[in-house]
């Protein structure tokens, strides 16, 4: 399994590089339009592929974010359960040995 995780991680791998050695072409990106001062001041020259991989940088990014924020009612939810859990355990297990039994009464009775 391993090597069929490692197969599909070099063909992506050689996907980006194919993808940046297509895309070397300089472009400029401009942070204000041209008419406007200061436009040449801010004003890069990268390649192509930089802007792609940014992008979808970019895009991760932004994605995990969101998500890590839509989830957080569930997170609260499951500390809450699990403070909930642990307290019930804790006086489950007070009240075992208050009794003096581990055994359930039910199963005593039996016996």
């Amino acid at each position: 399994m391993r090597y069929i995780k490692y197969i599909i991680l070099a063909a992506f791998m050689a996907a980006l590089v194919l993808l940046a050695l297509a895309n070397r072409g300089v472009v400029a990106i401009s942070a204000l339009p041209e008419g406007l001062p200061y436009a040449d001041a801010l004003r890069l020259q990268v390649p192509l592929f930089v802007v792609i991989f940014a992008a979808i940088g970019a895009g991760l990014l932004l994605g995990y974010l969101l998500e890590y924020f839509r989830e957080h009612k569930y997170r609260r939810q499951a500390a809450v359960k699990n403070r909930e859990a642990a307290a019930l355990s804790a006086e489950l297990a007070k009240l075992k040995k208050s009794n003096g039994s581990d055994e359930d009464d039910v199963l005593a009775l039996l016996n």
